[in-house]
């Protein structure tokens, strides 16, 4: 071909692609569609996970429920023990009395260090049943700098469903706390919560896992036994006091006898027996008064105690306290009508003509009780259709209610010379 050929011998064919006009209805069609089916994606998508996902996570991760705490309630010291019933011709023998002779070879030290050796026998088993609570905060000092401030009290380990550990320690400690850390008797040491609280006794249960424990630690712990303190029995009888007897953090262990049992505290809908000792101890002492048989039969509780005598150990009854107990380790309200009262006494009854049931000494302002239109010298002599004869079975009752119901109550009120039936609905409410 020739070289010399010119560029403009050749005709340069220049090619337009026209792009094909835009059909927008088909376009927004489009996107509608893709749209409605993202949004079914979605709903599908929330529904597997909202719906199904517990279903597959209960499979490959099954959960156990928590076994419900029971812990049986104790008869009156006044009603027939099954261990106090006689047959007709039961014939009743006599114990043989075995004289021992004072032999000289016995040093009487001796005999009286054996007695406290066997006394710390004791105390050592229930030191399987205690445990420190530490309440934790962080707190600043004057020149902003931080540090940890820690305040200790006793616990008692009273229950176990299963999953949680249950202690019994005193709520104002522990109320206010960032973090809360039990320490066993082997010096293990985890993280509890608070689970329930009592505001009439001052009472809470702190919950720690179990998972959270090492297994040499769980098996050498102990569910405290808890005795019936309501019997006379215990009146004079020989007792110990373990916790933080003296204050502080450091755990201690004294010996003593109980000295008074019959005084109540007076708080909403429930009274409370009183056991009095002749242990010394500190004004602000926690801990717990047990038999010489391991048992608990008392919580100490200092605010209840005479001030004449300020720095003997007091203790609340441990049978008041059980159904308390059973109630806050199974993560209910305490309900609450606003009544304190009284046993109506027989004197009353045959002197005055007071009828039978639970005298309302006074009421809580703006409780459930006030609302409803009750007054103070009332008496209960019915709530939900079950007969009151004593003020004890008001707290009975509402154990086994919940809040925000309503139940009907008789009283009888004094009109002149005679008293009249009154029906009132109470609707109960939550004790904060």
């Amino acid at each position: 071909m020739d070289e010399n050929i010119q560029n403009d011998d050749y005709q340069i064919i220049k090619e337009r692609v026209k792009q094909r006009p835009l059909n927008k209805k088909k376009l927004m069609r489009r996107m509608i569609i893709t749209a409605s089916m993202a949004v079914i994606f979605g709903v599908l998508a929330c529904f597997t996970f909202i719906f199904l996902q517990p279903v597959f996570s209960n499979i490959l991760n099954p959960t156990t429920e928590p076994d419900p705490v029971e812990i049986p309630a104790d008869t009156y010291d006044d009603e027939i023990l099954p261990s106090d019933m006689k047959l007709e011709d039961e014939v009743i023998i006599e114990p043989q009395v075995t004289v021992i002779e004072k032999t000289t070879n016995v040093d009487p030290m001796d005999i009286y260090q054996d007695q406290y050796e066997e006394l710390y026998k004791v105390a050592q088993v229930m030191k399987k049943s205690m445990v420190t609570v530490t309440a934790v905060n962080q707190d600043v000092d004057w020149f902003d700098n931080e540090y940890l401030s820690q305040n200790s009290t006793s616990g008692l380990y009273v229950a176990n469903n299963g999953i949680m550990l249950m202690i019994l320690a005193h709520t104002k400690v522990i109320k206010d706390a960032e973090s809360i850390s039990v320490a066993f008797h082997d010096g293990t040491i985890a993280t509890g919560e608070i689970r329930e609280s009592d505001a009439n006794t001052g009472l809470s249960i702190v919950s720690v896992k179990i998972d959270d424990i090492p297994a040499t630690t769980y098996a050498s712990i102990r569910t405290a036994s808890l005795a019936n303190s309501r019997v006379s029995s215990i009146m004079a009888s020989p007792v110990l006091a373990m916790g933080r007897i003296f204050g502080g953090n450091t755990a201690t262990v004294n010996y003593g006898i109980v000295t008074s049992k019959g005084s109540y505290a007076y708080l909403t809908d429930h009274n409370y027996e009183l056991i009095g000792t002749n242990i010394y101890g500190s004004q602000t002492a926690t801990g717990i008064i047990a038999n010489l048989n391991g048992e608990v039969i008392g919580i100490i509780d200092q605010e209840y105690n005479n001030p004449e005598c300020a720095n003997m150990l007091t203790a609340i009854g441990i049978s008041d306290l059980k159904k308390s107990i059973e109630r806050m380790s199974n993560a209910k309200e305490c309900t609450y009508m606003g009544i304190i009262g009284m046993d109506v006494s027989n004197e009353a009854r045959e002197l005055q003509g007071v009828p039978e049931g639970a005298y309302v000494t006074s009421l809580v302002m703006g409780s459930p009780a006030m609302k409803a239109g009750i007054q103070s010298g009332d008496v209960i002599i019915s709530i939900n259709n079950t007969p009151i004869t004593r003020f004890a079975q008001i707290a009975e009752l509402l154990e086994e209610k919940t809040p925000d119901t309503t139940v009907p109550v008789v009283v009888k009120r004094q009109s002149g010379e005679e008293y009249t039936d009154l029906d009132f609905e109470v609707t109960l409410d939550a004790l904060k």
